[in-house]
């Protein structure tokens, strides 16, 4: 049996040595983004999502391991094993092909094949399986079997006809029951099996696509298996998944049976229905399950990558922000917060209708705008955005304003504002004046902001609420742990809910260290962070390189330098005759001195060259590095669009078929997978993520639909 770390070494192509290291660092408790930065000789260098990769078959892998052995310890104690099935399961490469295989000793309720194994039709069942009689009366062979004296009703046999049923339903469950068989047909269904759809109502027009609907399985993308998936899920469409009936029961009849016998025609008819009654029902179960578990895979993967760049959007630093969350009979509610966080003004205005006190609205948000020297507008993008953006792009050119404003993903902000969490942040505002403060703290620092808010409410990914949620919370979580440790967490101003996010800190960790801030004044190094009661030895070695102190005792606590290294980048710079506060003068240095330097320092070169980097820029943020939001000052509307009209857009949402692109009105436009590249792509993602900024050119346009069709190619 091939081990684990051959299985590993097979399909990575990652050497023995490099999988056994993260092996002992994964049971060791090293958290993955710490593995990956700081673990690096350990690995070769894979990037994060290698290791993850790894990780996730090691715990599949294993899982498979313990449940192969449970099931030879089951089949064994039940007197079954046998050469032919440990064969089996020794070359079972899946969790499905084990159970495929433990199938028929399975514990079972009562049955129709129970009931007739319990009127002694087993041997009659083997007696036809075994195919030997060439000629004489099938029903007479039958009648031997009869048991019509038993006190229980339900083990007599009363005829040769009802001992043949009972025989057919014990064969039928035999075939269902077979390994090889399973297998085979699953393979046939893989290559030549179909989806198929039809409406359950006439008038659905929201899944009308999918009215006699029919496509391959090998070719039917995520996307659909998650849209007819909803439909079933609402009653509104029936799927079933058909291969050609004939070809199945001819595979199955190749393997059952052997020759010219008196049973043959009899076991033809237990061979159609055990594939109609019992294996195809299972296997379409199984596929279905299959196909929508890839699906969700598929779903979450761009989730995840979508949720990664929009927590990267970089922040409006020393900006005062006004978040205007819009409305039509509540008003529109209004928040300024400054470049500190601290909300300084709130209230709410009527410009829409019903009550349109358009002078009185724009009055008070002049007055807002120049008391407190707002720069900047953060307009939601929900319920009146369009009538809002009208309103908000008048009064700044009547009243010549220098304001920019931008259009701020609002999904999720209710939620937030009527969570435990924000009644303790804004115990003092209002449910709805809450949603307009978190709108202005999106624009100032995205990733502080929307971290307090579960991730399947943030609009970014498709069919989220369909997704499984441990699964998705798994994965979603781990991004934001992953992003959250690619920037860096300031200790001393941090929410116990960013701090929550950091490498090897749980939340009451994290709530731990904010309340020892708050008794003892701000962090002046990160060794500090070791009398925190519960933060341990084990956890600060986890987290210290993810942590930052601006202006502390140590330059090095605000790099993303590990303190394990802090003595090998003190002898750097020693060796380099450069003082702390002159790091930023590091020099360049060739690949040849590079290798020198890490021999004297004896110091792997990965390692080393994170230092050197570090050393270079401290304190740098990588979203610094990212293009800002794209602020406006007057508005685009949708009856302005022509064709062949050329315009700036940004990403705002990367999906399996395209991507939505923001180009300045209230509806996003599609640009199709096809209409991406000029060159052949298997994904949106290959290309554009959220937040770019492209030129795209409109190639269709309907007004009334709201639908606007965009190409970047040739653009």
């Amino acid at each position: 049996m091939e081990t684990i770390v051959k299985t590993l070494e097979r399909e990575f192509h990652i050497s023995e040595g490099y999988l056994k290291n993260l092996i002992t660092l994964f049971d060791d408790g090293a958290t993955i983004p710490f593995i990956a930065r700081y673990r690096k000789e350990s690995h070769g260098s894979l990037n994060e999502q290698v290791i993850i990769m790894i990780y996730e078959r090691l715990n599949y892998l294993r899982a498979y391991n313990t449940r192969k052995i449970e099931i030879i310890r089951l089949i064994t104690d039940a007197g079954k094993m046998s050469d032919e099935i440990m064969t089996l399961l020794e070359t079972a490469t899946t969790l499905r092909e084990l159970e495929d295989v433990y199938r028929p000793y399975r514990p079972k309720k009562e049955t129709r094949v129970s009931i007739a194994i319990a009127q002694g039709l087993l041997p009659l069942a083997k007696k036809i399986l075994a195919q030997k009689d060439s000629g004489g009366d099938l029903d007479e062979i039958a009648k031997t079997f009869l048991n019509v004296n038993s006190i229980d009703s339900k083990k007599q046999v009363l005829s040769g006809a009802a001992a043949l049923k009972g025989a057919s339903d014990i064969i039928a469950e035999m075939i269902n029951d077979n390994a090889v068989l399973r297998k085979m047909l699953r393979e046939k269904i893989l290559k030549t099996g179909f989806v198929e759809t039809q409406l359950r109502k006439a008038d659905t027009s929201q899944f009308i696509t999918y009215d006699n609907f029919k496509e391959p399985v090998k070719k039917i993308p995520p996307h659909r298996v998650l849209a007819i998936n909803r439909g079933e899920k609402e009653a509104l469409l029936r799927m079933k998944i058909t291969m050609n009936e004939e070809d199945a029961l001819s595979l199955i009849a190749k393997r059952i049976i052997t020759g010219a016998s008196i049973y043959q025609v009899f076991l033809k008819k237990t061979i159609k229905d055990s594939y109609l009654r019992l294996m195809l029902p299972s296997l379409e179960r199984e596929f279905w399950s299959d196909l929508f578990l890839n699906a969700t895979e598929q779903a979450i993967k761009v989730f995840g990558d979508n949720l990664r760049h929009l927590l990267m959007q970089p922040p409006l630093k020393d900006q005062t922000i006004l978040g205007f969350d819009p409305g039509f009979k509540a008003g529109c509610k209004l928040a300024v917060v400054d470049s500190r966080n601290n909300v300084l003004a709130t209230g709410v205005i009527y410009p829409h209708l019903p009550q349109k006190e358009e002078a009185k609205s724009a009055e008070t948000l002049v007055s807002l705008i120049k008391k407190y020297h707002v720069n900047v507008i953060a307009l939601g993008n929900g319920t009146a955005t369009k009538e809002s953006e009208i309103f908000i792009s008048k009064v700044i050119k009547d009243n010549d304003l220098k304001v920019m404003y931008a259009l701020t993903n609002e999904a999720g902000a209710s939620i937030y504002s009527a969570s435990k969490l924000a009644g303790e942040e804004l115990p003092q505002y209002d449910l709805t004046l809450r949603s307009a403060i978190s709108i202005a703290r999106r624009l100032l620092d995205p990733l502080s902001e929307l971290i307090k808010i579960a991730p399947k409410h943030l609009g970014v990914g498709q069919y989220q609420h369909d997704m499984p949620e441990a699964r998705l919370k798994t994965v979603l979580d781990r991004v934001v742990t992953s992003v959250v440790s690619a920037i860096g967490v300031n200790v001393n101003t941090a929410s116990k809910e960013l701090l929550g996010y950091v490498s090897g800190i749980n939340v009451a960790v994290a709530a731990k260290i904010v309340l020892y801030r708050e008794k003892n004044g701000s962090f002046h190094s990160l060794e500090q962070l070791l009398k925190v009661p519960k933060l341990g030895s084990k956890t600060y070695h986890q987290a210290a390189g993810f942590l930052r102190i601006v202006n502390g005792l140590n330059p090095f606590d605000n790099t993303a330098i590990h303190p394990e290294s802090y003595d090998v980048a003190a002898k750097l710079l020693q060796l380099l005759k450069l003082r702390l506060d002159e790091m930023h003068l590091f020099p360049d240095l060739t690949e040849i001195k590079i290798q020198e330097l890490a021999r004297e320092l004896q110091i792997g070169i990965p390692t080393l060259k994170d230092i050197i980097n570090e050393l270079r820029k401290p304190g740098r943020d990588l979203r610094d590095e990212i293009s800002p939001p794209v602020l406006r000052r007057e508005l685009l509307n949708i009856k302005d669009l022509t064709v062949g009209l050329i315009l700036d857009g940004i990403v705002s949402n990367v999906l399996d078929f395209g991507a939505f692109v923001d180009i300045g009105i209230h509806q996003d436009g599609l640009v199709h997978i096809s209409e991406i590249a000029n060159h052949f792509i298997k994904h949106p993602s290959e290309v554009l993520k959220i937040g770019d900024k492209v030129m795209i050119k409109i190639i269709s346009l309907d007004v009334n639909a709201k639908r606007i069709g965009l190409t970047i190619k040739n653009v």
